[in-house]
């Protein structure tokens, strides 16, 4: 190695040296730090006592790990999909050629900028069974009342829907792509005789399956680490988990498992579970990829 190349070398070390001292400090070292304590009986307090692989058994046979992954999983398998429809709606909905498509653009991005907390209490204030918008709207249609977040049934479709207020994010990405599309692959498209869903579905949408795929990613990533909306809907008189359980995520039973009950090796041992379980996804999403997502450069 030259002294040019050892000099770069050390420039380009010192330059990175930020981002390499806070991706072990707060990414590599809490994983192996939650990996050893996922093997104590540690309260938070006082000294850790190691109880070998005993949280681990413990996890198969915690029905409340099946019941808060089945929520979760439940959330993730319609929020994701739902939300990467909203997001192609919206984008396509932006990229229109209308005088004031900037004014829309913004309406439609602003819902995914407010607070968590806003936008849960402005949903609990829309569905709210005795004054709400849409009891109303339900009772002047004379279709059934439906308590969102008090009936079992309606809580995990509720938090949903509620979802979808973030879809703006993603519906940004979505519009660079579609603005990236070369207009010459429409025209000819065009003047072979294709209408508007064959040229959606034959140019657009095999266009934009990397971003597709980037947002399915991202999707099951947040999906699997939900818990402000779930926690804040069951925040009104259910224990932080809403009617039966239903409003239970994972995370919310690792942070009630850590901070409620005091359990932080076996908290440790759902959080390295979720995360191995994260990694494995996550393998599997990007190996099935490769059989339906199209690059340029292929």
């Amino acid at each position: 190695m030259s002294r040019l190349e050892k000099r770069n070398l050390r420039n380009g070390l010192l330059f990175c040296a930020p981002w390499i001292f806070g991706f072990l400090a707060l990414q590599i070292y809490p994983i192996f730090y939650s990996f050893y304590l996922s093997t104590t009986d540690y309260s938070g307090f006082g000294k850790a006592v190691s109880i070998g692989m005993a949280n681990f058994k413990e996890l198969v046979s915690d029905p409340m790990v099946r019941q808060s992954a089945y929520n979760t999983l439940y959330y993730t398998a319609f929020a994701v999909p739902v939300g990467i429809v909203v997001a192609i709606g919206l984008a396509l909905a932006m990229n229109q050629k209308v005088k004031e498509v900037s004014v829309y653009r913004a309406i439609l991005y602003l819902p995914s900028i407010l607070p968590a907390f806003a936008l849960v209490y402005v949903w609990l204030l829309f569905t709210n069974p005795a004054y709400g918008l849409l009891s109303r709207i339900f009772l002047a249609l004379h279709l059934p009342q439906i308590d969102w977040i008090g009936d079992r049934h309606f809580t995990k479709p509720s938090v949903v829907i509620l979802a979808q207020y973030g879809a703006g994010n993603a519906a940004l990405i979505f519009l660079a792509s579609l603005r990236s599309i070369p207009r010459d692959l429409y025209e000819s498209a065009e003047i072979d005789g294709a209408g508007v869903f064959r040229r959606f579905f034959t140019i657009t949408i095999p266009m934009i399956t990397p971003i597709i795929l980037y947002n399915i990613i991202w999707g099951l990533s947040a999906g699997l680490q939900a818990f402000t909306q779930a926690y804040l809907m069951a925040s009104g008189g259910y224990g932080l988990v809403g009617p039966s359980n239903s409003l239970m995520f994972y995370v919310v039973y690792i942070y009630k498992t850590a901070f409620q009950y005091s359990r932080m090796g076996y908290a440790a041992a759902l959080a390295l579970f979720l995360f191995l379980g994260s990694v494995l996804l996550a393998v599997g999403v990007f190996k099935w990829g490769r059989s339906w997502v199209h690059y340029e450069s292929e």
